[in-house]
């Protein structure tokens, strides 16, 4: 027979949500930074095509 699973306390789930919360808000605030970094064009770790690239190639 089916045995209904023991409740979780309340600490064990804030705990989890608040690490799922933290992780996506790091990810959240890299991939902003990252972002702002391209726009001003000092992005190092960050490798894409620029205009003047695309020119040379045709």
């Amino acid at each position: 027979m089916a045995v209904p699973k023991k409740k979780t306390s309340k600490s064990k789930r804030d705990k989890r949500r608040a690490t799922w919360k933290r992780t996506a808000a790091l990810q959240a605030q890299k991939a902003l930074s990252l972002g702002k970094s391209v726009l001003t064009g000092r992005s190092g770790s960050f490798v894409y095509p620029t205009d003047e690239d695309e020119e040379t190639e045709e």
